[in-house]
C-alpha cells in the first residue's frame, strides 16, 4: 500500500545525508579559518560604517530593495528525481501531503535566510531610527507571513508551462513585496500596509482559482530540482569527488586565443587538456573570475596597509584549494590512460596552469591596490602573491597529490 508520509521521509532523509556528506569537505578546517577571518573583518568594517552614516540615510529604501529579492526568491524543495514523473505521476492526487511538507520545509530554510538577512540590515535601521532595535522581532513576525504568502504563491505558479507566466510572476510579486517592505521599515501607518498585503492575497486567489483544473508540471519541477541539487554538486566538486554531478562544458569562443598560445607536440598534451578544461568544462574559470572580483571588493573596502596583502594572499590560497579538484576532473576517461606520453607530464602540465592562474591573480590584485593609489602595499602584494603562488603550486601541491 502506498505511504506518502513513507515517501516523503525516506525523500528527506536521504538528501539530507547527502548535503551533510558534502558538507563535511566543504566546510573543512581550511575553509571555516578564512570565512571567520573574512566575516569577522567585514563585521568589522560594517560596524565602523554605521558609525559614519547620517541619519538621512536612506536606509528604509536599501532594505527593502534587499529583503525584497529574498522574499520574492522562494524555490521550493520537492526531492522528486527523473523516475517519479513515470511511476508517481498516476498517484499525483494521493500525493497532496507529500508536498505540502516539502513546502513547509522549503519555507523553513527560507525563513532562516530572511532571519539573517533582517539581521545584518537591522544595525543600519537603528542607526537612522535612534538606536530602535526592538523591531527587529515585529518586523521578523510580517515578513515571514508575507514570505508564507510568497512560497504558496510560487507553488501555483509552477502549474503554468508558459515562460513568460514565471517571469511576470517575479516581477509583480518584487514590485509589490519592495513597496511593502519600504512601507514597513518608513515605519508607515497600518493603513498603507494592508492594501500592499492584500495585492498578494488577490495575486493568490488569482493563481488558485486559473489552476483549479491543472495538473502537476511533473517535467518542470523535477528539471528544477535537479538544477538546485547540480548547483550544489558543482561546489562540492570543488573540495571532493561527486560522481552524481554532470559535466558541463561550455565553448567559450572568445577565448580560443589562449590555446593559440600552447604549441602542439606530444609533450604539450596534458596542457591543452588541463588549460582547455579550466577555460570550458564545470565551473573553474567562473570560480576564479568570482574570487578575483571577490578580492577586488574587499580591498576596495579594506585600508588598513599591509592588511590588504594578507587578505589578496587569503583569496589566492582560496582560488588554488579550489583548483585542486581539476586534477581529478579526467580520472574516470580511459582514453587519458591510453596516452603513449610520461605520466609525470601530467603533473608538470597541472602544476604550470596552476602557477600561472594564481600568479595572473596576484597580479590582478596587487593592480586593484595600486589603483588605490597605495603602491608600495601594491608590490608587497605583488610579490607576496607571487611567492605563495610559487610554493603553493609547487611544494604545497606536490605532497598534496602524493598524498
Amino acid at each position: 500500500m502506498f505511504d506518502e508520509k513513507k515517501l516523503w521521509r525516506e525523500r528527506f532523509n536521504q538528501r539530507m545525508k547527502e548535503l551533510s556528506r558534502y558538507s563535511r569537505y566543504i566546510f573543512n578546517g581550511h575553509i571555516v579559518i578564512v570565512l571567520l577571518f573574512l566575516l569577522g573583518t567585514a563585521a568589522y568594517y560594517y560596524q565602523e560604517w554605521l558609525k559614519t552614516v547620517p541619519e538621512q540615510f536612506p536606509a528604509a529604501s536599501i532594505m527593502a530593495v534587499v529583503i525584497g529579492l529574498l522574499l520574492t526568491y522562494s524555490p521550493i524543495s520537492t526531492f522528486l528525481s527523473e523516475a517519479d514523473k513515470i511511476f508517481l505521476l498516476p498517484l499525483e492526487s494521493r500525493l497532496t501531503r507529500y508536498f505540502f511538507r516539502s513546502i513547509t520545509v522549503s519555507f523553513a530554510v527560507h525563513a532562516y535566510v530572511i532571519f539573517l538577512g533582517l539581521g545584518v540590515f537591522i544595525p543600519m535601521y537603528a542607526r537612522v531610527n535612534n538606536g530602535d532595535f526592538n523591531k527587529f522581532i515585529p518586523f521578523l513576525f510580517v515578513i515571514l507571513i508575507i514570505k508564507a504568502l510568497n512560497v504558496i504563491i510560487r507553488w501555483k505558479v509552477q502549474y503554468f508551462v508558459e515562460t513568460i507566466v514565471h517571469v511576470m510572476d517575479s516581477f509583480v510579486r518584487y514590485a509589490i513585496n519592495t513597496v511593502f517592505l519600504f512601507f514597513l521599515f518608513s515605519n508607515a501607518r497600518i493603513l498603507f500596509l494592508i492594501p500592499v498585503a492584500v495585492l498578494l492575497l488577490v495575486l493568490l486567489a488569482f493563481y488558485q482559482r486559473n489552476t483549479r483544473d491543472k495538473g502537476l508540471k511533473w517535467e518542470y519541477l523535477i528539471e528544477m530540482e535537479e538544477r538546485r541539487m547540480t548547483s550544489f554538486y558543482r561546489l562540492a566538486n570543488l573540495f571532493t569527488d561527486v560522481p552524481k554531478l554532470r559535466d558541463r562544458v561550455k565553448r567559450r569562443k572568445w577565448l580560443d586565443w589562449v590555446f593559440s598560445r600552447i604549441s602542439f607536440g606530444q609533450k604539450e598534451t596534458f596542457n591543452h587538456l588541463y588549460v582547455r578544461t579550466f577555460l570550458r568544462a564545470g565551473d573553474y574559470f567562473g570560480l576564479f573570475i568570482r574570487l578575483t572580483l571577490i578580492c577586488i571588493g574587499v580591498l576596495y573596502f579594506i585600508s588598513f596597509g599591509l592588511g590588504q596583502a594578507f587578505v589578496a594572499l587569503l583569496f589566492i590560497y582560496l582560488t588554488g584549494f579550489q583548483l585542486i579538484p581539476l586534477w581529478n576532473h579526467h580520472q574516470n576517461k580511459l582514453w587519458i590512460m591510453l596516452y603513449p606520453i610520461k605520466e609525470d607530464l601530467k603533473e608538470k602540465a597541472f602544476k604550470r596552469l596552476l602557477s600561472k592562474v594564481l600568479y595572473l591573480q596576484s597580479l590582478l590584485l596587487a593592480i586593484a591596490i595600486l589603483v588605490k593609489g597605495e603602491g608600495m602595499v601594491a608590490v608587497i602584494t605583488l610579490i607576496a602573491g607571487l611567492g605563495f603562488a610559487y610554493f603553493f603550486a609547487n611544494v604545497y601541491i606536490t605532497k598534496r597529490l602524493k598524498s
